[in-house]
């Protein structure tokens, strides 16, 4: 004989299932407050622009995409 199924319950336990894959989801999108977004952000910038000061020479604006290109 098969197993009886209360379809209330089933129904509930989906959407409870369905209601925690979302917040999940929301979790990863909006899981950092925007003070840790800020000061991630800057300290890329700042890095970034670190990196660029210390570069042997500057290429001419463009060169850096056509290499980029070309080795694809």
């Amino acid at each position: 004989m098969s197993e009886l199924i209360n379809l209330r319950k089933a129904r509930k336990q989906k959407q409870r299932a369905d209601k925690d894959k979302e917040s999940k989801a929301n979790r990863t999108l909006h899981g950092q407050a925007r003070a840790v977004r800020d000061s991630v952000r800057a300290a890329t910038e700042r890095h970034n622009r670190y990196l660029d000061g210390h570069l042997r020479e500057t290429p001419p604006p463009g060169d850096l995409a056509k290499e980029t290109q070309d080795k694809e």
